[in-house]
């Protein structure tokens, strides 16, 4: 590799001290090869030894000895003169001279594994956890990037191997590729850096999701959001062709979630595809309970990011039924999600129906190599340790604005039911309190102003994200048809006027649940009770924007 502003008569330096130590041999032969004389510290220099390369200590270059087990090694003007120097300034070069300080040319640093010692079950106790944040390898990682017309810095053994074959091939690294290995390094720095600071506010503060009530959630909200994720790959465009958009990791285990996913079948998976099958799958997770323990199988069926089918059933393909029925109309080119293995008789079932996207935390062999028959299914395995998909943790999510983020807590209410007002005249039966529970749990993830109508624990009839709630009674009612006899309808706000509750008492409603709370519910209550119908208020408003 020709290096800019190098003496040919010193022997270039790199400096090699790394945690993730996959690669570096492979890397520090090809520089040993290639002239360099290799700087290194503590087991990365040892590794190296004992592949029988000739290493010199930090330390001997520092003229002082690591301390502190190791807690500083390369905070050293010998280092980081080197690093800093600017190789095209007389000065620096001139001072470097005579300090006797040969120019580090090529730098491989990565940091120690703080998001995975964070991530350990059970957690570290405080004093491990502080030792896993790294001070000297970010110094060398932001020094050596600073100066990357001089230095080339690599901190990820994915950026070896194009490294060796330039060093190979006496190929200059253009500006242009040290500016990506720079941007890269200070991208890494970022990451560490924002995990840190995550996991201490968790561990001093406390995450805001994990308190019970909302003002002991906001007092806990971080005065400074950081958050990185690593891309994933780019998609072929966003919501619309026009719109450019890429698939990006969170840092931590996610193989369990919707990015972890193994997608298997047809084409890659869309913008549309995975914001949808997000929906599809946070409604499938809030309904994989043990609140129906007769009726444990769980399906959902999603159409541009609102449900248009959700239902239990005592068997799998029961339930696919029942939510299927809901609206078979817009299930086509829908996304589906099961809460367990899928198997043979439901595959069969859905084989006449164009389906976009189907989830399941694992499908039987025969499933498999029947639901893959169609070319143009994407088929998603949503990773879960016992075979059922588990409901949904709470979270932190943030959505951008003109100037900035909203974030808030994502989370289910959680509901006494034993607590929940009747407003009614008439007591709800248990048949319809556990209806009720069913369709809050759907309401709750469908696009506001939503209604949902059921019968038992299967939807017949959404009317999602209308400006006007009576307009989104009506679309149910109408979707419902003759099924909306005897449903029981859930809304996620209270109706401001008891035109709501007359259009669904025509249509065969004869019981509502309801968070309750308008000016006018009395109004409401009375038309209620002048229809027959019960009505239970939750004091939950469940909007979804």
């Amino acid at each position: 590799m020709q290096l800019a502003n190098s003496d040919s008569t010193q022997k270039p330096r790199a400096l090699l001290s790394v945690f993730n130590k996959s690669g570096i041999v492979d890397l520090a032969k090809a520089l040993d090869a290639n002239g360099f004389e290799l700087l290194s510290t503590g087991g990365t220099a040892r590794i190296l030894r004992e592949a029988g390369l000739e290493v010199v200590d930090v330390s001997k270059v520092t003229g002082h000895p690591e301390i502190f087990d190791g807690r500083v090694k390369s905070l050293h003007p010998a280092i980081h003169g080197p690093l800093l120097a600017r190789l095209e300034n007389e000065d620096d070069v001139k001072g470097l001279a005579e300090l006797g300080y040969p120019p580090i040319q090529v730098v491989a640093v990565n940091l120690y594994a703080f998001s995975e010692a964070a991530a350990k079950k059970p957690p570290l106790e405080e004093v491990d956890l502080l030792e896993m944040i790294d001070i000297g390898g970010p110094t060398l990682v932001r020094a050596s990037a600073k100066n990357h017309r001089n230095v080339i810095i690599l901190t990820s053994p994915k950026q070896y191997d194009g490294f060796i074959d330039s060093l190979n091939d006496d190929e200059e690294l253009t500006i242009e590729k040290r500016r990506h290995f720079a941007l890269a390094a200070y991208e890494h720095t970022a990451a560490y850096d924002s995990a840190i600071a995550n996991e201490l506010h968790k561990r001093w503060i406390g995450a805001a999701e994990t308190f019970p009530n909302k003002e002991e959630q906001a007092a806990r909200f971080p005065s400074l959001i950081s958050f990185t994720a690593s891309m994933n790959h780019p998609l072929r465009y966003g919501e619309n062709s026009h719109q450019a958009a890429a698939l990006y990791n969170d840092h931590g285990d996610i193989s369990e979630t919707l990015v972890g996913a193994l997608v298997e079948g047809g084409k890659e998976m869309s913008y549309n595809n995975y914001s949808d099958a997000d929906a599809t799958l946070r409604l499938c997770r809030s309904l994989s309970t043990n609140e129906w323990p007769k009726t444990p199988h769980a399906c959902v069926i999603v159409k541009h990011n609102n449900p248009c089918g959700a239902a239990l059933g005592a068997t799998q393909v029961e339930a696919f039924k029942a939510a299927l029925a809901s609206d078979p109309e817009s299930a086509f080119g829908s996304l589906i999600c099961f809460n367990e293995q899928l198997n043979l008789e439901t595959a069969q079932e859905m084989e006449p129906l164009f389906i976009e996207v189907l989830m399941a935390p694992s499908y039987s062999e025969e499933a498999k190599a029947k639901v893959m028959e169609k070319s143009n299914r994407r088929i998603l395995t949503i990773q879960s340790p016992d075979g059922r998909l588990a409901p949904l943790q709470r979270k932190l999510v943030r959505k951008s604005i003109e100037g900035g983020w909203l974030v808030q807590t994502e989370e289910p209410p959680i509901i006494d039911w034993n607590k929940a007002k009747v407003a009614s005249a008439k007591e709800p039966s248990s048949e319809q309190l556990s209806s009720m529970k069913f369709a809050v749990k759907v309401c709750e993830q469908v696009k506001s102003n939503a209604i949902v109508l059921v019968q038992g624990t299967a939807t017949v009839g959404i009317g999602p994200g209308q400006t006007s709630r009576v307009e989104a009674v009506r679309i149910a009612s109408r979707r419902a048809g003759e099924r909306a006899i005897g449903s029981i309808m859930a809304s996620d706000a209270f109706f401001p006027f008891k035109d709501g509750i007359e259009q669904a008492a025509e249509a065969g409603v004869v019981s509502v649940v309801q968070p309750g709370g308008s000016i006018r519910d009395q109004e409401v209550i009375d038309e209620v009770d002048l229809r027959g119908m019960t009505m239970l208020f939750t004091g939950h408003r469940l909007f979804r924007h």
